[in-house]
Formats: structure tokens, sequence, C-alpha cells
């Protein structure tokens, strides 16, 4: 889960993006996303309508792995965006993780929130190998 700080407050900063945001659109998943100057750090808000699935567990679900793999990917945002996740499928909440974390970091690498600067876990763990072999 991501921490408090990232998460929206209110139902005005999502109407924010609703209004001002560009969207990035999936199969399974949209991402609608605006830079907000006014904040100092990212927030992200997953939304699970009920026409998606009737049960509460598994809307949660849903909304908890999509948090997961932002939080997985926090240090490449480093600008303060507006995420707003909106899910379409209930598959969201049964598909294997690294294939929802792809889509996710699809999204957020062709809405542009990314870092190109920051190393990714991959190029981190090639880095950490080579200064522990000299």
């Amino acid at each position: 889960m991501i921490s408090s700080v990232h998460r929206f407050h209110g139902r005005s900063s999502l109407r924010f993006v609703y209004h001002r945001g560009q969207t990035v659109r999936g199969q399974l998943l949209s991402l609608r996303y605006v830079y907000n100057s006014r904040e100092q750090t990212y927030r992200a808000a997953v939304v699970v309508s009920r026409k998606v699935s009737k049960s509460a567990v598994v809307r949660n679900r849903a909304r908890r792995r999509i948090y997961e793999a932002v939080r997985k990917h926090e240090r490449r945002i480093t600008k303060p965006y507006d995420l707003v996740f909106t899910v379409y499928d209930e598959k969201v909440a049964i598909i294997e993780p690294t294939e929802l974390q792809n889509m996710i970091v699809g999204q957020l690498e062709k809405a542009g929130v990314f870092d190109d600067t920051v190393p990714t876990e991959a190029n981190r763990g090639i880095l950490d190998e080579k200064e522990t072999n000299i």
C-alpha cells in the first residue's frame, strides 16, 4: 500500500483530475493523469465501480494490487502528478502480478510520468553487482 501522503483526500481533488487530466487507456484499466503544481509529490487513487464486481472483496483486492504496483515504482515518479486508475474488468483482481505490473508501468510510461534518470530495480541490481565485484 502507498502511504497516506500519496493518496487523494476529498472529492474535489478527483474532480480536478477528471476535468483537466489526460487519459491513457488499456484493456483492463485506464489511467487519468494531470500535473499538479500545488502538490509536493504524486498522489494516486484507484476507482473500481460496483459494475466491475458486486463483491467488495474483489473490488478491494483489485484496488490493493494496483496500489502495490504503483508503490513498487514510486521512486521513478519524481514530479507531482495526480494519477487516477479506473478499473474496467474484474480480471485485474486475478491476473498474474507481473502482468498487472507491466500493464501499469506501461501506462505510466505512455503518460510520461516516470523520470528516466532514476534507475529501475533491474538496473540497480546490475550496478550493485558491479560495485561488489570491484
